[in-house]
């Protein structure tokens, strides 16, 4: 069955298929556009460079975000047909409206949103150039260490909230603390609640900057009592996304693994298969190395299920 303009380009996008090596190339091209893109906006912020090449990076700001509304146009008409968001129940419109939320085209959206606006509104290039440097948070879409970082953050958005709940009630119990002990002593430093959460703050995340710190002795002990406090505290959000990330890493080995089985069933890959491995292997971020080894080692599994372990006889 040949495929429509739409659902080829939604290969392309996806990488799936027979389009694998077109996506490839694309990838590569996007990926060295956008480092490329943020390194001319990190170079304009010297007013040098912008003075001299101003016209130049006019060009490179034009031709990228030309790209860039074009990649964000295509993904939007073909998202109908990719796997995420193929519903058949669902309207296109509805679809889209759905793939407009999703994190990935809200970054998309960004990439190109400050020099659109800029069109039509006047803002300080300072804040414009901070706003088109988040680009570089497009490469999360190519990026296996990133996707699976944001999936460890959905994983545990509830565990991370109720650990940063805690976190803010350390902050203002360490605030009020330190702002009774010092603000007589230390009026210009502690003086008042909000002025003393820089140094809860600064102490709560182990930073310790040393500008404001206690000088009573009972001031210092809370400090020392904060300090120890806030090791196990810290460790808490860490703890929870390395867990996270390793977790995320070991379902998608196990997805894999689990359609190498399915496709063994006959005892052997054929090319349809062997296709529909390697366009998962691409959607779950694992290495070529890593998913040859687990087809390996199940073909040689189930060739060895296949013989006697007592006699050597086959089946």
């Amino acid at each position: 069955m040949s495929l429509t303009l739409r659902q080829k380009v939604a290969a392309i996008l996806e990488g799936s298929g027979k389009y694998r090596k077109v996506a490839h190339s694309l990838d590569i091209f996007l990926i060295a556009l956008i480092v490329f893109n943020v390194v001319a906006i990190v170079l304009e912020s010297v007013p040098t460079l912008t003075q001299q090449y101003y016209q130049t990076f006019f060009y490179i700001e034009v031709i990228s975000v030309g790209i860039f509304c074009i990649e964000y146009l295509l993904r939007l008409w073909c998202c109908v047909d990719k796997l995420n968001f193929k519903d058949k129940s669902k309207s296109n419109f509805y679809i889209r409206l759905k793939y407009i939320r999703s994190p990935l085209a809200v970054i998309d959206l960004i990439a190109i949103l400050p020099t659109l606006l800029m069109v039509f509104f006047t803002f300080d290039l300072r804040f414009l150039r901070v706003v088109r440097l988040m680009r570089i948070f497009k490469l999360t879409r190519y990026s296996r260490a990133m996707q699976l970082l944001l999936a460890a953050f959905k994983e545990e958005a509830s565990s991370l909230m109720a650990a940063f709940f805690i976190m803010s009630l350390v902050l203002i119990v360490a605030s009020c603390g330190i702002y009774l002990i010092e603000h007589d002593v230390q009026p210009d430093k502690f003086g008042s609640i909000p002025a003393a959460m820089w140094w809860a703050m600064a102490t709560l995340t182990t930073v310790g900057y040393g500008d404001v710190v206690p000088i009573t002795p009972l001031g210092r002990f809370f400090g020392g009592v904060i300090t120890l406090l806030s090791m196990g505290m810290v460790a808490i959000p860490t703890g929870l996304l390395a867990s996270s990330f390793a977790d995320q890493l070991r379902k998608r080995r196990d997805a894999f693994h689990e359609a190498v089985h399915h496709a063994l069933v006959d005892g052997e890959l054929d090319e349809n298969e062997a296709e529909h491995l390697e366009a998962l292997r691409i959607e779950l971020g694992l290495s070529a190395t890593e998913a040859n080894q687990a087809i390996k080692l199940m073909t040689s599994e189930r060739a060895q299920s296949l013989y006697c372990r007592h006699c050597g006889e086959k089946l």
